[in-house]
């Protein structure tokens, strides 16, 4: 079947896509290749479709408004969207997905290179043609450009028609379909097929399988999940519809397993989906009113979620007393900073839903502290090598909020939603970077978080990279008490760049202390001090910048590779994030960037810049299947060869 006949039948609804479908996962460095593999005529593979009632059929993008039979596109979504959407110049009806993927594709007329629009190259330069426009205007519609590059030259100007040419005639393209047919093919069987022969590689997780056998009956399941998620993202949390069925799956089931969720019929999955929906969002401002984790950069141990969402089914959606909060939100914190749910996800949250479900909130404790050898406390050597992208980097937030730290220079509790200009929270290095790399010390020693603090960012320029011994002092004058509301070691020896080292175990002992008076607080009883929790989930959230007041940049050369990085539309890393073994869940170092499911954003490979690891840290790391780079160069390198190859296939 022609290339153009296979677009036509998805613009006619004889072709569309199974609501089980993932939505449209490619990027810009795929789709040039992708169009650089047809321009030189190499092999794309075929497609496959299975051949069903149009009118039991639940497709993406709504009813086809068929009768008799409907393709549903199994293998080659990603390559049908991405035909369609830069030869119509738009996306299909069925895409979900980030359309700037399939928009602004040109074609150099002279290299014979596919790049996306660029406007300092190609605006207003003739070599450069869109091909979207070539597609839609035909040939006829690129010849003023061609005579003007080809200036007079006949011959010139017949290669450059020959090219336009053969990008024109990808459409008349023979590919193989096959057909999966037959009244045996139920969508269990059809799913399975397509996990078998899924040739992108990005097969359907557990979740999805799951999610499948409810749009079967219930097509608008993963649409309404969908504006769930997009709700939460506008307030500032970012969660994936893996994780919104897990919530659901353990409020309906009080189970992990995505496959429990086949024993529960649609009219009750939409009423439990509606449940867990509001009890995410009452978690979510609970939280935020009473912990301060009031977005997403701070809210970890988001695996535990599950747990707290059964624990409000059992109530009703809400919580029956603020000490039952309060020890839950117990239980919660010390269970994302032992990392409780990070290893084996599934068996560890059954035996918590288990434990709730058997005795409540208290034998939910009971089970974590005998997992922790029948301790939860904070240790001031908890914090050693913690940084930004660490357990306990949430914790330091927690505790600046509910303990109600002030600014250094106006005395203002910090709080959410400040107003004014340069009024947003930034984390402020107490010892700034620019002085601690004069003096030698590491960058996982410049970043540990005892060597945070959130401030204004009105504050955070003041006070710039300003000797401490000379400015801790200052502000202590002008406003006596600030700096102990931020755990400030008094001593003023250790204000001192020689002490750093000094300061840092000072101020690791007050943190711990601090956080176990408050986590014990939680465990005995309600504070007296309340944060107000407001009734409807806020869409405005304090934007917490990681960035340090200091011009030096911690890696050299990551902020360029991340700018092309982004102008590739290849994934975007995790900063400064903690990265863990996914056997144990145990911690094992903080990576500069960190890409958990590739640089495609996909199920890859996960890569890991880290530049100072030890011996131990390397050795896990590769344990665990990391690919692991020590330089932004040696990242480049790699992701240029890897390039490379895919242009040369």
């Amino acid at each position: 079947m022609q290339i153009s006949q296979i677009l036509d039948k998805v613009d006619a609804g004889d072709i569309a896509l199974p609501e089980f479908q993932r939505g449209y996962v490619w990027t810009r460095e795929q789709v040039r290749g992708f169009f650089q593999s047809l321009y030189r005529g190499y092999p794309i593979g075929g497609f496959l479709t299975w051949s069903t009632k149009a009118e039991t059929a639940h497709t993406r993008g709504g009813t086809t408004g068929k009768d008799g039979t409907i393709q549903l596109l199994l293998d080659g979504q990603q390559r049908v969207t991405t035909l369609y959407g830069v030869t119509r110049g738009r996306p299909p009806r069925f895409f979900e997905g980030n359309a700037s993927a399939l928009t602004g594709l040109h074609f150099n007329l002279q290299t014979e290179s596919f790049e996306f629009y660029a406007p300092g190259k190609m605006k207003g330069n003739p070599v450069w043609v869109d091909v979207s426009a070539l597609f839609q205007g035909g040939l006829g519609s690129q010849l003023l450009a061609v005579t003007q590059l080809a200036d007079q030259d006949a011959a010139l100007q017949g290669t450059f028609i020959e090219r336009l040419n053969r990008i024109t005639q990808i459409k008349d393209r023979t590919v193989h379909v096959d057909e999966v047919t037959g009244t045996d093919k139920t969508i269990d069987v059809v799913v399975d097929i397509f996990n078998r022969v899924n040739s992108g590689g990005t097969k359907l997780s557990k979740g999805d399988l799951a999610l499948a056998a409810i749009c079967a009956t219930w097509p608008a399941a993963r649409p309404t999940m969908n504006e769930a998620l997009d709700n939460w993202s506008d307030a500032g949390f970012e969660f994936k519809l893996d994780w919104l069925l897990r919530n659901v799956n353990a409020v309906l089931t009080g189970e992990a397993q995505f496959s429990k969720l086949a024993d529960v019929d649609v009219a009750l999955f939409r009423t439990g989906l509606k449940e867990t929906v509001d009890s995410v969002s009452y978690l979510l401002n609970t939280l935020g009113g009473r912990l301060g984790l009031d977005h997403g950069r701070v809210l970890n141990g988001r695996a535990a979620f599950p747990v707290m969402s059964r624990l409000l089914h059992h109530h009703g959606g809400r919580f029956p007393d603020a000490m039952t909060r309060d020890r839950l939100f117990h239980w919660y914190i010390h269970s994302f900073l032992w990392g409780r749910h990070t290893g084996a996800t599934e068996t560890a949250l059954n035996q918590d839903l288990q434990a709730l479900d058997d005795g409540g909130v208290d034998r939910l404790i009971d089970v974590l502290r005998r997992s922790r050898g029948g301790l939860l406390t904070v240790r001031p050597d908890d914090f050693v090598g913690s940084s930004m992208g660490s357990r306990f980097f949430p914790l330091l937030y927690l505790l600046t909020r509910v303990y109600g730290a002030q600014d250094f220079v106006s005395g203002v509790p910090l709080r959410d939603g400040m107003l004014g200009r340069l009024s947003s929270l930034q984390v402020h290095h107490i010892f700034p970077k620019a002085r601690l790399y004069e003096h030698g010390y590491s960058r996982a020693e410049v970043n540990a978080v005892a060597n945070f603090c959130f401030l204004t960012q009105d504050t955070n320029l003041r006070i710039g990279a300003k000797n401490p011994a000379e400015y801790l002092e200052e502000i202590e004058t002008r406003m006596p008490g600030a700096l102990a509301t931020q755990w400030i070691p008094m001593d003023r020896a250790l204000w001192r760049i020689e002490n750093y080292p000094d300061f840092q175990a000072a101020r690791r002992a007050l943190l711990a202390d601090a956080a176990n008076h408050f986590l014990q607080g939680l465990h005995d009883g309600p504070s007296p001090v309340e944060l107000q929790v407001p009734s409807a989930l806020s869409t405005t959230r304090t934007a917490v910048s990681v960035a340090g007041s200091d011009d030096d940049e911690d890696i050299p050369g990551l902020a360029a590779l991340l700018s092309e990085l982004a102008e590739a539309d290849l994934a975007a890393p995790e900063l400064d994030s903690e990265v863990s073994d996914p056997r144990t869940g145990a911690a094992i170092t903080v990576a500069a960037a960190y890409w958990p499911q590739g640089l495609h954003g996909e199920v890859g490979i996960p890569v890991v810049l880290a530049p100072d690891t030890s011996p131990q840290e390397q050795a896990a790391l590769e344990a665990g299947d990391y690919r692991v780079f020590h330089s932004t160069d040696a990242l480049r390198r790699f992701i240029d060869n890897a390039r490379a190859e895919q242009a040369a296939t």
